[in-house]
């Protein structure tokens, strides 16, 4: 059993040779790595808390200016709707057509951090949008599939994102979490309350916990609704 930090760094070293030598995707390598720490017992240290660096509403309007010049409509659905619903990309990319009710403009998340179901809202006027792209893509298993037949991966929808803020010309740091930082910081802007905001967003808490239980998803769609009515993109 290794011992020393030594040979443990050293163990790293050959993961990673190993890693290019086969070619292994970022996900794959991704899976590698977090098995490896557990064996080796190697703990990350904490980071430091820090406050998201939002984008001002000018560089937001010039990030999807560019994706919207970009003509890929595709990538346009996915990045409003990464904004529209503040989720998290790694639930965005396992969404299933069958998830999306367009009638109550939700969305089911199955398992979503934390091992937890729940529901996404998102604008009425968007839902034209994805009724037309579900038409659009009859034989899909997934909202969003590559040309491959497969689901998006985080990675994809990561450099997707970078595309976009290097055509844009944006020296801020943007990435697909960000867009929920945005989103949930607009809408407690526009007075929704801390249970409304967590009850959208998926964070939990125990300290919480009584007070969602007299609010349903009912209750916060209207003034979801009526917030993102001021959103321009």
């Amino acid at each position: 059993m290794l011992s020393s930090e030594k040979a443990k760094s050293e163990m790293v070293t050959q993961l990673v040779r190993l890693a290019r030598k086969e070619h292994l995707s970022y996900d794959e390598f991704g899976y590698i790595c977090q098995q490896a720490r557990k064996k080796l017992k190697l703990r990350k240290p904490k980071r430091e808390q820090r406050l998201p660096q939002l984008l001002t509403s000018e560089e937001l309007g010039r990030f999807f200016q560019a994706v919207r010049e970009g003509g890929r409509v595709e990538h346009e659905i996915i990045l409003k709707l990464l904004f529209f619903t503040a989720v998290r990309v790694g639930e965005l990319v396992k969404i299933e057509v069958n998830d999306v009710d367009l009638a109550a403009c939700k969305i089911f998340v199955d398992q979503g951090k934390g091992s937890k179901d729940r529901y996404l809202l998102f604008p009425q006027t968007f839902s034209l949008v994805l009724r037309a792209h579900l038409a659009a893509h009859p034989k899909q298993m997934y909202l969003f599939e590559t040309q491959r037949c497969g689901p998006y991966t985080v990675r994809r929808v990561q450099q997707i994102v970078q595309r976009y803020r290097e055509t844009a010309g944006l020296s801020a740091s943007v990435h697909p979490h960000l867009f929920r930082h945005q989103m949930l910081t607009f809408l407690t802007g526009q007075k929704l309350s801390d249970a409304q905001i967590q009850l959208l967003s998926g964070h939990a808490s125990k300290k919480s916990l009584e007070v969602y239980q007299h609010l349903s998803l009912d209750a916060v769609d209207a003034a979801y609704q009526q917030a993102v009515r001021f959103i321009d993109l």
